[in-house]
């Protein structure tokens, strides 16, 4: 659990899609190693998770995930919806902060479901987990919540929300002692799912 609040995760759900945003900060120690890490996976074709934590269990665990999943659909011929999917990962994660190798990892867990629409989950790594209009997580989020409250409608654009994103980017770059200068942003509708531009000083400007 070393370096897991200095890592940062933002999320919104509003009426036609979820967006998610991950800082690619990649640290050891007192080093940064990389700055360009995805830390937002896709999971199945309308759903992606946002993972920090510890390099080793973040792409472990994301992996183990995403791979059930696709299990799941070839067995069943359709695919967990998002709330399914949330369910899965935190039972997962019970399980395993219950045994030997216990997975420090906090989520945001985003996806389109055909009868609920966008929705948005809320997991850290003691395996709570909770449905939510808006999410963050690290000491970057303490700083973008209530950013995210003051300017958060469930008719907002895909505009107005990466406004919102690029807000709470702004303020953790303003005010966190930590460099988290890259923040790469995803977002899933019924389309699918859409990487969108990097969000970084040079595009706050």
């Amino acid at each position: 659990m070393s370096n897991i609040q200095l890592q940062c995760l933002l999320g919104i759900q509003c009426n036609d899609f979820v967006m998610i945003a991950a800082d690619q900060t990649n640290s050891h120690s007192i080093m940064v190693m990389k700055d360009d890490e995805d830390k937002i996976y896709k999971i199945s074709d309308k759903l992606v998770m946002g993972v920090i934590g510890d390099s080793g269990d973040t792409s472990q665990f994301a992996e183990y995930i995403a791979k059930n999943i696709q299990l799941y659909k070839m067995r069943n011929s359709y695919e967990l919806g998002p709330s399914a999917a949330a369910n899965f990962t935190r039972q997962n994660l019970a399980e395993y902060l219950r045994s030997r190798t216990p997975y420090f990892v906090n989520i945001l867990m985003g996806g389109y479901d055909k009868v609920n629409g966008p929705e948005l989950y809320f997991m850290d790594y003691l395996a709570s987990s909770v449905k939510v209009p808006f999410a963050a997580h690290g000491y970057g989020g303490f700083l973008s919540l209530s950013i995210m409250d003051r300017h958060h409608k469930k008719d907002l654009t895909e505009e107005e929300a990466y406004n919102i994103l690029k807000l709470c980017v702004q303020e953790v770059h303003r005010r966190l002692f930590v460099s988290l200068p890259n923040f790469q942003v995803t977002l899933v509708n019924k389309d699918g799912v859409k990487a969108l531009p990097v969000i970084n000083s040079k595009s706050l400007q």
